[in-house]
């Protein structure tokens, strides 16, 4: 019985998954002296790729990442530690093909 309710938890959880829209998100984590931002896109059966952009609160592009979401994958993170970053408002931007995606966090 266990096995049938997790299946369908696995199941459900995944058709979810499929109809997310793309997006960016970022948590931070102070007990583990982290900033942790994962892209969201659909699943597809062909790899993509999208740059992480990190912007400071001046708008400065303090780090440029490209990475490889491979085919049947829907995310992809960055993350950086919170110590020695500049506090303020920053903005996390993803470019995936000729679409950008974006979200502001602080530090403080």
């Amino acid at each position: 019985m266990f096995k049938v309710f997790l299946f369908l938890v696995i199941f459900i959880g995944n058709i979810f998954a499929l109809d997310n829209p793309p997006g960016v998100d970022c948590i931070i984590l102070e007990d583990e002296n982290s900033i942790i931002c994962k892209y969201t896109h659909k699943r597809l059966n062909h790899d993509i790729n999208v740059t992480f952009n990190w912007i400071e609160p001046d708008g400065t592009i303090t780090r440029k990442r490209e990475l490889n979401i491979p085919a049947g994958h829907g995310s992809v993170y960055d993350y950086r530690y919170i110590r020695g970053r500049t506090h303020g408002v920053w903005t996390m931007q993803v470019l995936d093909g000729n679409k950008e995606y974006k979200t502001n966090f602080t530090l403080k």
